[in-house]
Parts: structure tokens; C-alpha cells; sequence
């Protein structure tokens, strides 16, 4: 099948989970099965360290490496997860430019001795910062990690976004980093990858309407690609759309856009929307993830495409996939040879499995908390080994004499058997519940049963209450007419108002509503026959109730647009006088054109401020 590289911005690490097809199983093995994928590089895992879990670390038959922010929450983040059966890095480092340091160690990778580093770092006077942008301000937001394999250095990158102009310096001098680093690791001959979520369009075919959407800002397109951060990367790039004489140092280009490789002529092709303005539907978005590779390993891939299909985020994944066998030279060679440290494959076949041993310093399986562990859940799905014979034991209670289920969990050797005794057994003589190992015969008993001897615990001191008799023991009781102490009504009382009402102090659980009350026809205290329920003159009508909610909290009446369907109602969130006014538009998404249609199946042009909405003058 090969090897095949998949590329997603999550926007959440867990985000995926909350659709489908992930949440079914809502696991990282699920999903990368899902994927078909051998690595996986995520962006905006929005994580920090504090915040890695199990199931994101100790996923079966996975590496991982993080880098994630060392100031902000909730920002930024790329993960790599490379597949321990498929491929095995040799070195791996976080960050761009090199001035971050290993795990336990006080040294940057950029000064470790040559044979532990990757290489390729900006040399002196190499890389121009503007502003207060220093390197380790670029290496401390969780942008980069890149692994060394044998076969090619894999770059995995989230560049930052174009927001707005006080992040120019700082976009522009990663996007240089990035240039440089990549350069100098072609020079150094070393093959290249290079994946993510770049923010980057490259050409007029990458996102929806470009064309309009100049012409309104009264910009031409060669304006647009001349944009420092666009004009980087399309020196970076071969057939990369290059407005003008290229810049000193980057006379070349030195990496294929595979995308493109593959479907040179792709209309639509986009991998990122605005899910607030809901433009995925009618695809109104740009393309700004990619997988791109050095000139010397282009014939080595063999398809490259998005999957839009996919949901989870505001991205959908990109991939690229490798041949089985890549030639070298003069040589053909089997891709898992050369994606392995040596002696693990030869010739395709593998010579001696993955172990931890093979794990590098950056791994997340080695954080203090992670390490030597294993996933709770593999202790309770992993199959157990065949029991061991032991000595007769005392006969036990049969589960008829127990009245419940025994739970056995087994984990290596070890099998651990507890047994749930029935309440109404006595506690003198439980049935016990026994620990066999296969290193010797201790018992362990439940904590029930404890030496007959010990004193029971007693129990804590303090004034009895008794149950107050003044309490509701059902719903009933939001419905009962009030009466007085003696049971006698009030003369001149005829009805009662609905319970909550103005005057009222009932409260309702939250989350209920109004039509979700129903009376119960059981649990009334027959006790107070002089109640008014028994009383013919006073009749309590549940619709009436029902109604009088639905009157005070039932469902706001919203407008309806011009295909005839409820608007839905949005806020604005623009700096103005109008910040924070609620308004009505139409609930269907934009359109291919990105703008409001009339007579199309697209969003119409209904606009209506809330406050100016009367539901009386609808029709």
C-alpha cells in the first residue's frame, strides 16, 4: 500500500470526537485507522503540557512528539504520530530555527554534537527578525517538529495566520525561518517534507473568488501574491507564482506543491472554510494545507489529494502517499528499509520488532508521567494469558448464593477476582475474594472482611434529624392549591394563580420546561383528604397549566426568510455602535460566490435587527 502522510489542522485535539465517523469509538488508534494513515501530523492541538492524557500519549502501536506553546492556552500546537509497525524516526526536534533544548538536558539542538542533530539551522546573519521577534519567540508558540528518518527529514508546521498588523513581523519571520531551514537542508543533501497548515494561498486558483473580492478592496492580483509571507513561499516553491525578479538567496526553488503535482487543473480545491459563516456547504474557502516534497524524491510519490469529506474541523486532511519500493540512485529499494533505524527491516521484511528502546528523547512516551506505563484501557481489552493451576481452594458461595456478577480483570500473569457481596449478607462471614499470582500464593480479603476482633466503626455523632412530614413527596405538589394549616379554604379564595408566577417561589429543575411537566397519577399523599383535589368546586385543569408555561417561557417567534424557513440569530461582534446587537439572517450557508442570492438554494439576502422584530406583525 506504501506509506502514506496525512496532514490535519483539528483545531482542538479532541475536536474530531465530536462528529462523525470519530465518535464512535472516540480513540486516536479509531481515528488513524480511519485515516489509513502511517503519519499523522496535527496542527492546533490547542493543548498544553499539563493537559496530555493517556489516550493522546499511550495510543497502541503509535509514537508521538509534541510541541506545544510554553506561554498561551489553548493556541497553537503540532503533534506528529508516526505508526512504531510502518516507521521509526532517528532524530526529532521541536522548533523552526533550533534554540530550544532536548528533554533533561540544558543544551539547544542546534548546538548538540553533528551526529545528534538534524542540521540545517539559520546560520549567523542568515535570518533578519524585525521588531521585538527574536528566535526563541518563534520556537516558544508550538509551530514546529521535525523528524529525521533515514529516507527524508519530515517537517511538521502550523505557519501563523494573517490576522492582523501587529502579527505581521512575526508571520513574516517564521515564513523566512522556514525558508531558510528547508534551503539549507537541501544543500546539506538531505531529502525534504514539508506539511501543515501553512495560512498561505499560492495562486488565484486556491481560494473562491478571489477576483471580486480584489475588486472591492481595489487590489489587482499580483498586489495580493506580492504580499511578503505569499511572495516567501512562492520562491519556495516550484511553478510557484513568483510576481517580479526573485530575492537574493532564493534564486531556486526547492520544493514541488504535490497537491498541484497531482491535479495541476483541480478547481475547488479547498481545505479550510469559515465555519461561522457556514461556507463549507457551498465550498466558499481556500486552500492553505499542504504536502510538499524536494525535487529529488517527486517520483517517489504515487497520489496526493484532500479529503473534504471528512469533518471534524475547519480543515479537512490533506495526504500524500509513498510507493512501496523508491528509487535511489540506480537502486530500487523498499521504503520501510529506509523509514527505519538499520537492522529493523532489510528488503522489506522486518528483522526484530519495535521496543521502547527505540524511542528518542522528544517522544511524549517518555514524560515522567507517561513513561514505562501502558493505557488503562489495554488492562481491561488486552486478552488475557491461560491460567495457571493452583491448589484447591475453599468452595465458594455460588453466584445464586451471592446474587451478583463476578468481575474478573486480567493484566499479564497476574489475575485479580472481585466479588460483590450481596447487602443483606451477613458481615461476619463474607465470601472471600482472592488475589492469585503467579509469584506466590498471597490472599488478599475484602475490606469486609476485616478480624472480627477489630472494633466496628462507629458511627459519627450528631443530632438525628427526623424527616420533616411538611416536605413534597412528588410533582404533584407544584400543582396542589395552597390550603390552610387547618385544611379549611379561605371563602373568598376561588382559584389559585399557576405555580412560578409572579408572585410565586417555586422553582423548576434546570433544563425543564414548561410542556415537559406531566402529573403524576401516583404518589398523591392520600392523607389530606380535605385537599382541593377532592374538592368538585375546584378541578385542577393540567392543559391550562401547560398553556400558562408556554405563554411565560415557550419559544421566541423568529422571522422567516425568503425560501420561507426561520432565521436564525446572530450577534455582532464587529467594533461599532451596533456591537453587540442581535440580528436575523437566512439559516443557509453562503454559496459558491461567497455572497447573499436571491432565487438560488443558497443564503438570501434577509437581514433584520432584533430589536426591530415584532412577532405581532408577522404573517
Amino acid at each position: 500500500m506504501g506509506l502514506r502522510i496525512t496532514s490535519w489542522n483539528v483545531n482542538g485535539i479532541r475536536n474530531p470526537f465530536g462528529y462523525q465517523p470519530w465518535r464512535e469509538k472516540k480513540t486516536f488508534e479509531a481515528m488513524f485507522d480511519i485515516l489509513e494513515a502511517d503519519i499523522v501530523v496535527m496542527q492546533e492541538t490547542k493543548i498544553q503540557r499539563k493537559d496530555l492524557q493517556d489516550d493522546m500519549v499511550l495510543v497502541p502501536g503509535w509514537d508521538v512528539f509534541f510541541s506545544l506553546p510554553r506561554h498561551k492556552k489553548g493556541y497553537a500546537g503540532v503533534a506528529i504520530y508516526t505508526r512504531n509497525s510502518v516507521c521509526s524516526p532517528i532524530r526529532a526536534e521541536e522548533g523552526i530555527v533550533g534554540v530550544l533544548c532536548p528533554p533533561n538536558s540544558n543544551t539547544q539542538f542546534r548546538d548538540l554534537p553533528t551526529n545528534q542533530h538534524i542540521g540545517g539551522y539559520p546560520r549567523p546573519g542568515q535570518l533578519q527578525l524585525n521588531g521585538n521577534i527574536d528566535e526563541l519567540t518563534l520556537d516558544s508558540e508550538g509551530r514546529c517538529v521535525i523528524l529525521e528518518f533515514p529516507a527524508f527529514v519530515l517537517i511538521g508546521t502550523y505557519s501563523p495566520a494573517n490576522r492582523d498588523e501587529s502579527r505581521d513581523d512575526f508571520r513574516l519571520g517564521y515564513m523566512e525561518a522556514l525558508d531558510i531551514r528547508v534551503r539549507n537542508l537541501v544543500a546539506m543533501g538531505k531529502r525534504v517534507i514539508v506539511t501543515g497548515d501553512l495560512n498561505v494561498v499560492r495562486d488565484v486558483s486556491d481560494t473562491a473568488n478571489l477576483s471580486e473580492r480584489l475588486k472591492k478592496e481595489g487590489m489587482t492580483a499580483a498586489d495580493f501574491f506580492s504580499a511578503p509571507s505569499r511572495r516567501v513561499f512562492n520562491q519556495l516553491l516550484f511553478e510557484g507564482n513568483v510576481i517580479g525578479l526573485r530575492d537574493q538567496d532564493r534564486d531556486h526553488p526547492v520544493l514541488w506543491d504535490l497537491g498541484r503535482l497531482f491535479h495541476p487543473t483541480r478547481e475547488g480545491m479547498f481545505t479550510c472554510w469559515d465555519t461561522k459563516k457556514n461556507t463549507r456547504p457551498g465550498n466558499f474557502g481556500s486552500r492553505i494545507d499542504y504536502v510538499l516534497c524536494g525535487d529529488d524524491m517527486k517520483s517517489w510519490f504515487v497520489d496526493s489529494n484532500i479529503q473534504e469529506g471528512l469533518m471534524g474541523s475547519d480543515h479537512c486532511p490533506v495526504f500524500a502517499v509513498i510507493n512501496d519500493t523508491v528509487r535511489i540512485g540506480q537502486e530500487e529499494v523498499f521504503i520501510k528499509d529506509i523509514m527505519n533505524p538499520s537492522g529493523v527491516f532489510k528488503k522489506g521484511n522486518r528483522l526484530r520488532e519495535w521496543s521502547t528502546k527505540d524511542l528518542l528523547p522528544l517522544s511524549a512516551k517518555l514524560i515522567p508521567e507517561f513513561d514505562r506505563r501502558r493505557n488503562i484501557k489495554d488492562m481491561f481489552f488486552k486478552k488475557p494469558l491461560a491460567p495457571k493451576i493452583s491448589p484447591a481452594l475453599p468452595q465458594e458461595p455460588s453466584l445464586s448464593q451471592v446474587g451478583d456478577s463476578e468481575i474478573t480483570a486480567a493484566s499479564g500473569p497476574s489475575t485479580i477476582t472481585l466479588d460483590r457481596v450481596d447487602s443483606t449478607a451477613p458481615t461476619s462471614t463474607p465470601p472471600p475474594s482472592t488475589i492469585n499470582s503467579s509469584s506466590g500464593g498471597l490472599k488478599r480479603t475484602t475490606s469486609a472482611s476485616a478480624s472480627p476482633n477489630k472494633p466496628q466503626k462507629k458511627a459519627r455523632a450528631g443530632i438525628s434529624r427526623e424527616p420533616s412530614m411538611k416536605g413534597q413527596s412528588s410533582l404533584t405538589g407544584f400543582f396542589k392549591p395552597k390550603t390552610l394549616n387547618n385544611g379549611i379554604k379561605k371563602s373568598n379564595e376561588a382559584t389559585m394563580p399557576p405555580p412560578g408566577g409572579i408572585d410565586g417561589a417555586t422553582e423548576i429543575e434546570a433544563g425543564s420546561t414548561a410542556t415537559e411537566l406531566e402529573i403524576p397519577k401516583t404518589d398523591v399523599d392520600e392523607s389530606e383528604g380535605d385537599s382541593a383535589f377532592d374538592d368538585p368546586g375546584n378541578v385542577f385543569d393540567p392543559i391550562q397549566a401547560k398553556e400558562s408555561w408556554s405563554k411565560l417561557l415557550g419559544k421566541r417567534i423568529v422571522p422567516k426568510c425568503e425560501h420561507g424557513e426561520d432565521c436564525i440569530s446572530l450577534v455582532t461582534k464587529k467594533p461599532g455602535m451596533n456591537r453587540g446587537r442581535a440580528f436575523f439572517i437566512c439559516p443557509r450557508p453562503l454559496g459558491p460566490s461567497g455572497e447573499k442570492e436571491k432565487g438560488t438554494e443558497w443564503r438570501c439576502g434577509t437581514f433584520i435587527w432584533s430589536s426591530e422584530w415584532k412577532p405581532s406583525t408577522a404573517g
